[in-house]
Order: C-alpha cells, then structure tokens, then sequence
C-alpha cells in the first residue's frame, strides 16, 4: 500500500491583488517560484498522462497503486499553480499567452515522444527535487515567511509533497522501461527543452508584466540555459538586487554547495531518493496538517496555532 495522501487543498487567490515578486526581500527566489507555477501545470499534466498510459503496463499492484496515488497528488499540483496563474494573469493578462505556450510545449512532447522518454523526463527532473527544495524548506523563515502567506503556502505544500513522492517518477519508470543507460540518454533532451520554456517565461515576464509591478526581474531567470543567457541573467543580479536580497543570502556555503552535489548525484545509476536526507519542516508541516487541513492555505497564520 502506498504511504502517499492526496490532499485537496484551495488556495485563496480568487481577489486581484496577488503580488507578482510576492517576496519583495528575495525578487530572485520569488522569481524562480513563479517560474514553477507557470511550468507546473503542463508538466504535471505530462505526467499525469504519461503515468496513465503507463499503469496498465505494471505487473506489480503495489507499483500501480503508488503510480495512481502519485499522479493525483501531480493534478493537485497543476490545479493550484492555474489558479496562481490566473489571479496573475488578472492583473497582467499577458501572462495567460505565457501560459499557453508552456503548456502547448508539453503537450507537443506527449504527442510526439515515445512511453519511455515521456516517464524518463519526470524521473530525471524530480529526482532533483529533494536537495533542491531542502534547502528552501531549512531556510523557511527566510524565503517564505516575509513573502505573501498566500503564495508562500502554496509553494511549502507543493515542495513537501514532491519530497513526499519523490521516489514516485523514478518507480514508474523503472516499472515499465527501467534502464538507466536510456534514461542518461534523455537527459540532454529534458534540459533543451527546460532551457526553451525558460526562454518563454523570462520573456513573457518581461513583456507582460510593467516595471513598476516587478516585471524587470523577470531578468533574474535566464532566457534559456545558454551561456550567454546564464551570464546576462548574473549580470542582472548585480543590477537589481541589493544585498541580502539574493536567493541564498545567509545559507551557509556548505549547504549551498551540499544541494549542488546532490543535484549531480540524483542523476546517478545507483541513486535511490528513498534514502536522501529530508528536511525538518516536511514532517512536521505532514503532522500539522493531519491535525488539522487548513493549515495548508494558511501556513503561518492557521498553522503557528495548530498543535502536531
């Protein structure tokens, strides 16, 4: 039986006035989570329709009831980060076509790619997640805690729950295909096509969104993954942010560069992310939310006042 809990949560962003760099102390990580919310929906509708498609295949019950359970918990996901997008897009309507490109590009790559590459991409780009997010996590009353409570919860219980499944992706695909020498295979295609959808956002950012509203750090992400892009998204850092206002500003170094490596050894043969080092608030943020589900929407002010 599998461990994993949908959990049906919505976030209250039916008004007009969610903030575009809704953690004005760190524009680049609020940046970087608004590039999630518009990335997430066709990605986890890529998932969710490769993992349907890919259930029927398993020979292990087990398997396919954590591969069900996962890929509900991925439409949570993408239904949430909508509706993100859409208060954004209420007040920078913009933002929608932004979004319609995103999506349209994974949907192309359902219709056009085959079973394996489709449940490779989710293994090699979630088994990322854990040391990635950690981080954050470990650092919450710096990153999240300043920042609009609304959006702020919404990205806590979206990066606990892709540490909660984060074996999931990688199970699925070693239950239908599961070889490592292919999966290496597409790694060079899952980062050309991150590196397009970066290139769509950066620019949709700062297309749609004036400079007033904080549109100008949509320079903070990289129009692509190039080299030139890379250098020129650095280049803004120093241009716009002040100190302290950097992503990992007072994250010790070491930590810093324990995600790195980490990052690298999730893409190993022998990587197992049932055994990578969890952070503290995801246990006790699952504790509080079985006590009592509205902690979710409400982090630091329903949350703080629920005992578990």
């Amino acid at each position: 039986m599998t461990d994993l809990k949908v959990r049906r949560v919505r976030f209250d962003f039916a008004g007009d006035d969610v903030p575009f760099n809704w953690q004005p102390q760190r524009p680049a990580f609020s940046m970087q989570c608004n590039v999630i919310s518009f990335f997430a929906p066709g990605f986890e509708k890529f998932i969710v329709d490769a993992t349907r498609e890919a259930i029927p295949l398993m020979r292990d019950p087990a398997v396919a009831e954590e591969a069900d359970a996962y890929l509900r918990q991925e439409a949570q996901h993408s239904a949430a980060h909508v509706s993100h997008v859409r208060a954004l897009s209420r007040r920078w309507p913009g933002l929608q076509e932004t979004m319609k490109q995103v999506t349209a590009s994974f949907d192309q790559l359902t219709a056009t790619k085959p079973l394996a590459w489709r449940l490779a991409y989710p293994a090699v780009v979630e088994a990322t997640f854990t040391p990635y997010f950690k981080v954050f996590l470990d650092h919450e009353d710096k990153v999240f805690r300043p920042g609009d409570e609304r959006v702020a919860s919404l990205f806590i219980w979206h990066f606990v729950e892709e540490i909660e499944h984060r074996s999931s992706a990688l199970l699925v695909y070693d239950a239908v295909h599961g070889s490592y020498p292919y999966r290496v295979k597409t790694i060079g295609g899952v980062i050309k096509h991150i590196s397009q959808l970066l290139s769509i956002i950066s620019s949709g950012f700062q297309r749609h969104v004036p400079t007033e509203d904080g549109g100008e750090f949509g320079r903070l992400i990289p129009n692509g993954l190039s080299v030139t892009a890379i250098r020129d998204a650095i280049k803004a850092t120093h241009e716009l942010l002040r100190p302290g206002q950097a992503t990992y500003a007072g994250v010790p170094r070491r930590e810093v560069l324990g995600m790195m490596a980490g990052l690298v050894r999730s893409q190993g043969p022998r990587h197992d992310p049932r055994y990578e080092k969890l952070p503290e608030l995801a246990g006790h943020w699952f504790k509080k939310y079985d006590a009592d589900p509205k902690i979710a929407a409400r982090w630091y002010t329903v949350g703080a006042n629920v005992d578990g």
